[in-house]
């Protein structure tokens, strides 16, 4: 049977795991997190995994067991979407679209959103501050699907993407990212071949379907075999951004635990605001780069300035060890000049972790390492500098995801 392409790593992963079903559901009550600034999820050692929720990053001591919530269901740190204080997530084996909330220290469905034909959310996009786009692919039909959300009555209308269908050996569509700019919608997407478990590739080539808004027809088409896979699935980290110009930056993943097409490489991209195409004459060759490996997420600095998470090939032999094997790097990178600087930063572990904030042009970055600790990092591009903030204690192994909550 043909497994989703986007949870084919996680599953090999999760055999090594036990999986926990089953959510609790209040029907009123208000949720405990609507105050908080932060959002953090963390594992423990035996698997456990606990939320939190903090006013700041810059400094102190969590220990989770003890002042953490139980995540319930377990195994969702891949697919949240953190937002004024709730979190929302797909559950796919009923294709609703939940509400959760934080109840007297209790994980706890607020209210349910039926979406046929979903059963992962690819990218997810804000049309207006509390409406959503989500995308993604519906085997059964051969479709990209999209759902428009409106939160605050957990309505939604949906319909398909105009994509050509996958072919000629390839069976699944995966939208990497899509962007309203200039009132339309550019959509990045690649093909893969999935047959099971371990037969799991991409295509060599990438695609941007420009759409018109909100009629959502195919202006024009753009495709480049350079790389593959534009974007990734953003609930799991994030891979594009926008700059201060309009301008729109994305990261390739080609890489073994995305697109499993290595031999490409991992590249930046850019759509110019001035006619909503890409650059023809801008590539930021990563994998060429002094860091010469694959990489992964992409988050932006300011001021040309972003972070780029990579993995140091050599460390790790496959997707077997690929998580619990401490070789992420993350680098500084300048957008102009195509340079790179590595972060003094230990080592990380974690294949994909949504692990960057950045505010006031300050960057909290939640490192993961057997040997110095688990931190939350405060790095000042300006100056460079780098300190310890917040600590995990515990049996804590790996702070899965940080975020913004309020």
């Amino acid at each position: 049977m043909i497994k989703n392409p986007r949870q084919i790593f996680w599953y090999l992963l999760s055999a090594m795991i036990a999986f926990t079903v089953g959510c609790a559901e209040r029907e009123s009550g208000q949720s405990d997190t609507l105050q908080k600034k932060y959002s953090i999820y963390t594992m423990a050692e035996d698997g456990q995994e606990f939320l939190m929720t903090a006013d700041s990053l810059s400094g102190g001591r969590l220990e989770p067991e003890k002042s953490g919530v139980k995540v319930d269901p377990q195994r969702i740190f891949y697919e949240l979407i953190v937002h004024k204080g709730y979190y929302y997530r797909l559950d796919a084996k009923t294709q609703e679209f939940l509400k959760i909330g934080i109840e007297n220290k209790k994980f706890t469905t607020k209210s349910r959103l039926k979406l046929e034909g979903f059963s992962a959310i690819d990218n997810y996009n804000w049309i207006t501050p509390d409406s959503l786009l989500i995308i993604g692919y519906d085997d059964k039909s051969a479709e990209v699907k999209y759902a428009k959300i409106h939160l605050d009555n957990m309505t939604a209308v949906q319909g398909k993407l105009p994509l050509p269908a996958p072919s000629g050996g390839f069976n699944w569509t995966s939208v990497g990212f899509s962007h309203f700019m200039n009132g339309q919608l550019l959509v990045g997407y690649t093909y893969h071949a999935a047959h099971d478990l371990l037969g799991y590739t991409t295509s060599d080539t990438m695609y941007v379907a420009t759409l018109s808004y909100p009629a959502l027809k195919n202006l024009k088409n753009y495709k480049d075999h350079r790389t593959t896979y534009p974007g990734g699935v953003n609930t799991r980290q994030s891979h594009f951004f926008t700059d201060e110009n309009g301008d729109f930056y994305f990261i390739t993943c080609p890489g073994i635990a995305l697109g499993n097409n290595p031999a490409k490489p991992t590249a930046i991209m850019r759509i110019r605001k001035s006619d909503g195409s890409i650059d023809p004459d801008y590539f930021f060759n990563i994998s060429a780069s002094p860091i010469q490996n694959n990489g992964y997420g992409f988050w932006y600095l300011g001021k040309g300035k972003a972070i780029v998470r990579t993995e140091r090939k050599a460390l790790f032999t496959g997707m077997g060890d690929h998580y619990k094997v401490p070789h992420f790097d993350f680098y500084e990178v300048d957008l102009e000049t195509q340079t790179t600087t590595r972060l003094n930063l230990p080592l990380d572990k974690g294949t994909a972790r949504q692990c960057v904030i950045v505010e006031n042009g300050i960057a909290y970055i939640a490192v993961n390492s057997d040997s110095a600790g688990n931190y939350i990092w405060i790095y000042n591009p300006e100056n460079h500098g780098l300190k310890k903030g917040l600590q995990l204690l515990g049996q804590t192994d790996y702070i899965l995801r940080i975020e913004r909550l309020n």
